[in-house]
């Protein structure tokens, strides 16, 4: 069975970003905050699956390898260890945990720095 949820923890936060850009308003400031903070801690859960990762076998797990552009050879390929594994689940921790503690800070341009920490936390992972 091929898993995907390396992708999806990755990925899942660029989906959220791009959903708050498209579908809120600049005034709706309370829901944008609700929105990505659910977001982020929907990022954790996904994140907690990583967990499952056999330790007994060791080595890189949750593969992914994909044919990307085919013409020059480009291949798509994730994988974790176990170091990496406890890196992913606690970058996603922080993000929740960036989310919540800026709901009383942020003032202006709500929209824009959700939708900017999300961005963020796709690229650290």
């Amino acid at each position: 069975m091929k898993s995907y949820i390396l992708s999806i923890v990755t990925w899942l936060p660029t989906v959220g970003a791009i959903i708050l850009l498209a579908l809120f308003k600049k005034n709706q400031a309370r829901a944008i905050k609700k929105f990505a903070t659910a977001w982020f801690g929907l990022a954790f859960v996904a994140s907690l699956l990583l967990l499952t990762y056999n330790r007994a076998v060791g080595g890189m797990q949750f593969l992914e390898d994909c044919q990307w552009i085919p013409v020059i050879g480009a291949r798509y390929q994730m994988g974790v260890d176990g170091v990496t594994i406890l890196l992913i689940v606690l970058t996603t921790l922080l993000g929740a945990i960036a989310s919540l503690s800026s709901w009383n800070y942020i003032q202006k341009r709500e929209k824009e720095y959700y939708a900017l920490l999300l961005f963020l936390q796709t690229a650290v992972v």
